[in-house]
């Protein structure tokens, strides 16, 4: 329901919180980091706390590892929550990489264990370990689903309501290179089960000038990295927006690439997101993570409600990725079906209808397409529906990664604001 005069505006289903500035680097428990200012705040190894040992489970390689860690502050989430995204924005020379993880206070006044939310480095050489998720993380009240912390039965009525980051920062031994991290952010959730979501009205008309790249047209490529192009959607739409925001790569990062491949900037988008646990390239921490690599640019996992949340982020020129699962009859003019998608949102038209980037297109000049905001809407936001057999699985509830300027202007800035993204 709207908000009028005498009533309430809803509350929001999501909160998303991060640590970004000097003063919260300063503020969390540090054993071995020290807290670094500048353009973009961020902590670093300064005295390593000590050095432990990691068997990497994807190549088998045991190493020693030097490290030191800081864990945030105690974040009281505004919504109790059935779900967590962490996401985070580093930079991890050669020989470093990171570990995430959380731990949360029940609404029953119990603990979750420490669970892992991702081990991350940029790079994939000798000198680094395999990028990865961690399975098989419960406590038989919750558990981790690759990059998602979820209540097991969110029917009992239990709840996550707090929740502690701690952030490992790991080197090679006698050397001085460091993990930088910026932003360090988790984005809690308690969206209700539905079928269907209220309709919004149209507010904004406009379209970004995003460039196109189809997933179709590398199928067969590199199956080392989730069977190859027709499964990466996500990370052909992280470098839809990467280019948006002017985001390159050089010819000494693509040479790996085969050269008759068209768009290599694809391939190696989808080589550097991969996550070798999950084995695809949708781990969506995993994909904010890569985009934050470029200079300039930051990037963050969350939920939005509406969308007239994704017109105000347009109107502000920032377009979106959002997941969606649905039908092929339930997208008219998508051609295909799908248990989970991801496409790039780049505006409107002036009936309300959404122009998206979608790379599940047979060529770069057929990504550019216009979906009946109504069911668009609806398979976006709801949570539940029925798959080609009948039976009932999950929708992704608004799920979306945003990507803009580690500094973004006036009007950008209120835009995030406006969904709850600082």
């Amino acid at each position: 329901a709207a908000a009028g005069p005498g009533r309430a505006a809803p509350r929001r289903p999501v909160d998303y919180h991060a640590w970004t500035t000097f003063r919260d680097w300063r503020q969390g428990t540090a054993q071995g980091v020290r807290p670094v200012a500048g353009a973009r705040p961020g902590v670093v190894i300064g005295a390593p706390a000590g050095t432990t040992d990691y068997t990497d489970p994807h190549t088998g390689t045991a190493a020693a590892w030097e490290y030191a860690t800081w864990t945030s502050p105690v974040h009281r989430l505004t919504v109790p929550s059935t779900e967590v995204i962490a996401s985070w924005n580093a930079h991890t020379p050669s020989g470093t990489w990171i570990q995430v993880e959380l731990k949360g206070a029940y609404s029953d006044g119990t603990d979750t264990p420490w669970y892992v939310m991702g081990r991350w480095t940029a790079g994939d050489g000798e000198q680094d370990i395999r990028r990865t998720s961690v399975d098989d993380q419960s406590d038989g009240r919750s558990s981790i689903w690759t990059d998602t912390f979820s209540i097991d039965d969110a029917s009992t009525g239990l709840r996550l309501t707090s929740y502690r980051l701690r952030l490992t920062l790991h080197r090679r031994p006698g050397t001085r290179a460091t993990p930088t991290v910026w932003r360090l952010g988790a984005m809690g959730s308690d969206v209700p089960d539905r079928f269907t979501v209220p309709a919004s009205t149209p507010r904004h008309a406009g379209e970004l000038r995003v460039p196109r790249h189809s997933q179709e047209i590398h199928k067969g490529q590199y199956p080392e990295y989730d069977n190859g192009g027709e499964a990466w959607c996500s990370p052909t739409s992280s470098q839809m927006i990467i280019e948006y925001w002017g985001g390159r790569l050089t010819e000494e990062q693509l040479a790996w690439v085969d050269p008759s491949y068209a768009d290599p900037q694809v391939c190696h988008a989808a080589r550097y997101t991969y996550d070798y646990q999950y084995e695809g390239c949708g781990n969506w921490p995993f994909n904010a993570a890569y985009a934050a690599t470029f200079k300039g640019l930051q990037g963050v996992v969350t939920r939005l409600g509406s969308l007239t949340d994704l017109e105000t982020l347009i109107a502000a020129g920032i377009p979106a990725i959002t997941s969606q699962s649905f039908l092929e009859e339930e997208l008219t003019g998508s051609g295909y079906g799908t248990s989970g998608h991801l496409m790039t949102v780049i505006g409107f038209t002036a009936d309300g209808d959404v122009i998206a980037n979608d790379p599940a297109s047979d060529d770069n000049d057929a990504v550019r397409r216009v979906y009946d905001r109504r069911e668009w809407e609806n398979i976006w936001l709801r949570t539940k529906r029925y798959n080609a057999s009948g039976k009932v699985v999950s929708g992704t509830g608004g799920v979306c990664y945003l990507y803009f300027p580690a500094h973004p202007g006036p009007r950008q800035r209120k835009a995030l604001a406006a969904v709850g993204v600082r």
